[in-house]
């Protein structure tokens, strides 16, 4: 396991844009909450480029996240937002030389993608909010949450949401996962999701009912969901808001019921993180302990190594 070094005032945090575009607003809050812990945010050379729906073409964003990986400078690596292109950088990424710089790497939706190949070669990453996801405001114990990882502690509030219990009991594990699309995408490529007596945590956000449906039916399929140690489900944020009466559709809640009627390990569903309005920040790479009887996470291992 490479623990990423915990960050200190003067650090320096990059920004980088390795999926979808956006605009300088959309970081502002963020960058501000990052200098506010006295951390000196630099933005790679692309961050807000655009392409269609990409924030430049794959060498630009796979130049800039592998310069971020590789300044001895950049201590930590925030991405400034999902939404899709992370797989396409693959060609012109050297995995390896970036699991191996130990850096700090954070974000979640389409960054599942850089998330499996990373802990497969043991760095521990962050799934934790990006800086559009800290343009809106949330929870207090969003930001405490954050802040809290990003010096290597427990990030893991009291105040947070709890889960609700699906199947009751409790399961330790290294904890896996992300967002449900790209762990489905993950499969029969180079670096594929292993769930295999893990805690295998997993939302979406604004899938059709069926395809919820399909995403679950495929981990089924492939056995993913029964080799796993326990389960922690997000939400299917906006899923809901999808229903099309002219099909017939379940909630999305119903469709979880449905699928995994023969999931025995423990279970939790409307865990805080993800896309949902309010998110905690997860270590991806370290053991946890899931008690899906009171829908908490317990995380057992360091997060961070100390700071030099």
């Amino acid at each position: 396991m490479i623990l990423p070094q915990a960050l200190r005032p003067g650090d320096e945090v990059r920004v980088v844009s390795p999926a979808s575009p956006l605009t300088p607003e959309k970081v502002q809050r963020g960058v501000e909450l990052l200098e506010s812990e006295g951390y000196r945010v630099t933005y790679g050379n692309h961050v807000f480029a655009a392409d269609g729906y990409l924030a430049g073409n794959d060498q630009e964003r796979a130049a800039d996240l592998m310069e971020a990986f590789t300044d001895p400078n950049v201590k930590g690596i925030i991405c400034s937002r999902g939404g899709y292109g992370c797989a396409r950088l693959f060609p012109y990424l050297d995995l390896d030389v970036m699991a191996a710089s130990g850096k700090m790497f954070g974000g979640f939706s389409d960054l599942t993608t850089l998330h499996l190949p990373l802990n497969r070669r043991g760095l521990v990453t962050l799934h934790c909010p990006m800086l559009i996801t800290l343009s809106v405001e949330r929870e207090p114990w969003v930001e405490e949450s954050f802040r809290a990882i990003l010096k290597g502690e427990n990030p893991i509030p009291e105040t947070a949401f709890k889960g609700e219990t699906f199947v009751g009991g409790s399961a330790d594990g290294v904890l896996t996962g992300g967002c449900m699309c790209l762990l489905g995408d993950s499969l029969a490529t180079p670096d594929p999701l292993d769930a295999a007596g893990k805690l295998l945590s997993n939302e979406d956000v604004d899938e059709n009912p069926h395809r919820v449906d399909a995403m679950f039916t495929q981990m089924l399929n492939a056995g993913v969901l029964q080799s796993a140690a326990g389960i922690i489900i997000g939400e299917m944020t906006g899923t809901d808001d999808r229903l099309d009466e002219k099909i017939g559709a379940w909630p999305w809640r119903k469709i979880v019921e449905d699928r995994l009627a023969s999931i025995t390990v423990p279970t939790i569903i409307n865990f805080p993180f993800g896309h949902m309005k309010n998110m905690l920040s997860l270590p991806l790479g370290v053991k946890a302990r899931l008690d899906a009887d009171q829908g908490t996470l317990e995380i057992l291992d360091p997060i961070c190594a100390a700071s030099q």
